[in-house]
C-alpha cells in the first residue's frame, strides 16, 4: 500500500516513476522502523543507496515523501469505512459502523504501525493536505448517510442539516484525529456504541 494515491504539490518528477515509488516504499519501512519525526532525508538516501540530491529530484522535502506516505495510510481508513457501510441496510446502522470502523482502524494504525502513527499525528497537528482530505471525506460520509436517513423516515428534518452533520462529526473527531485518538483509545469500543446511540435518539423523527 505504499504507491502514491494522490499528487502531491511538493512531489516532484513523474508521480507513477519506478524511482519515486521506490522512495517512498523504503521511507515507509524506515519512518515505520524509527519514526518520522527522528529520520532525516540524508538517512533514506543512506538506506537507499541514492544521493540526496538525487531524492531532491522526486520530493523538495521530508514532508513530501511522509505526505505520500500518510495519504496512503489514510486512504485505508477511508476504505474501510466506505467498505464497512456499504453493505448496510439502513443509515441508523451505517452511523453506527462508522464509529466502529474508526476505532477498529484507528486503534490497528496506533498499535500496529506506531512509527506510522507519528506521521499521521504530525499531518494532523500541522494541517497536511492529507489530513484534511481524510477529514472531508469522513463529513462528506456522515452528510450523504444524514440525507439518506431523512429521505428514508428514519432522522428528523427540523435541525439544519450542516448543523446536523456538524455536530456528529464534532462527536467522532475524537476518534478521526490522530491527535486527539491517542488519548480516547480506552474503553473506545463500549463509548462509541453510547455515542452512536445518543446521536441516534437525538436524530429520531
Amino acid at each position: 500500500m505504499s504507491k502514491a494515491t494522490s499528487p502531491d504539490p511538493h512531489a516532484r518528477g513523474p508521480s507513477g516513476h519506478e524511482v519515486r515509488d521506490q522512495i517512498v516504499d523504503a521511507a515507509t519501512e524506515y519512518f515505520g522502523r524509527y519514526g518520522y519525526d527522528k529520520t532525516t532525508v540524508s538517512d533514506l538516501a543512506k538506506a537507499i543507496g541514492f544521493s540526496k540530491a538525487y531524492i531532491y529530484k522526486f520530493f523538495d522535502s521530508k514532508q513530501a515523501i511522509g505526505e505520500v506516505i500518510c495519504a496512503n495510510r489514510l486512504n485505508m481508513i477511508t476504505v474501510a469505512l466506505d467498505a464497512a457501510v456499504a453493505d448496510a441496510h439502513s443509515a441508523p446502522e451505517r452511523l453506527r459502523r462508522i464509529f466502529k470502523a474508526l476505532v477498529e482502524a484507528g486503534s490497528q494504525l496506533f498499535f500496529q504501525d506506531s512509527k506510522l502513527y507519528d506521521i499521521a499525528r504530525t499531518s494532523a497537528s500541522e494541517s497536511w493536505p492529507s489530513a484534511r482530505a481524510y477529514e472531508a471525506h469522513v463529513k462528506d460520509l456522515i452528510l450523504k448517510i444524514v440525507r439518506e436517513g431523512r429521505e428514508a423516515g428514519d432522522f428528523e428534518r427540523k435541525t439544519p442539516l450542516d448543523e446536523t452533520v456538524d455536530a456528529i462529526y464534532l462527536v467522532l473527531r475524537p476518534y478521526l484525529n490522530p491527535l486527539l485518538l491517542q488519548h480516547n483509545l480506552d474503553n473506545a469500543e463500549q463509548a462509541t456504541i453510547q455515542l452512536s446511540g445518543l446521536i441516534l435518539r437525538s436524530l429520531a423523527p
